[in-house]
């Protein structure tokens, strides 16, 4: 499911602050998974990561990623092909 913000003062549906910020654009999968889990092993409990990926799979593939591992994946989104997810660590 890919959520939008529908107005500016809708604040339900706005992304989350991050701490931190990955991009992973061009890379195929397993890759963008193996650099967010780098990632987020050097992040606290908490902290929010911004990750950037072009891959068709990625949605499918952070959300397994957030089932398996218990982050919580908090926003995603897509535009003109670019994904971006918010995925908060354990």
């Amino acid at each position: 499911m890919i959520t939008m913000p529908t107005t500016d003062t809708d604040a339900s549906c706005l992304p989350p602050e991050t701490q931190r910020r990955l991009d992973v654009c061009g890379l195929k999968c397993p890759m963008p998974i193996l650099k967010t889990k780098k990632a987020l092993a050097d992040m606290a409990s908490g902290e929010i990561l911004e990750i950037r990926a072009t891959d068709p799979a990625a949605e499918q593939d952070f959300k397994a990623f957030a089932r398996q591992t218990g982050h919580q994946l908090r926003h995603v989104s897509e535009v003109a092909g670019v994904f971006t997810f918010f995925l908060q660590r354990k």
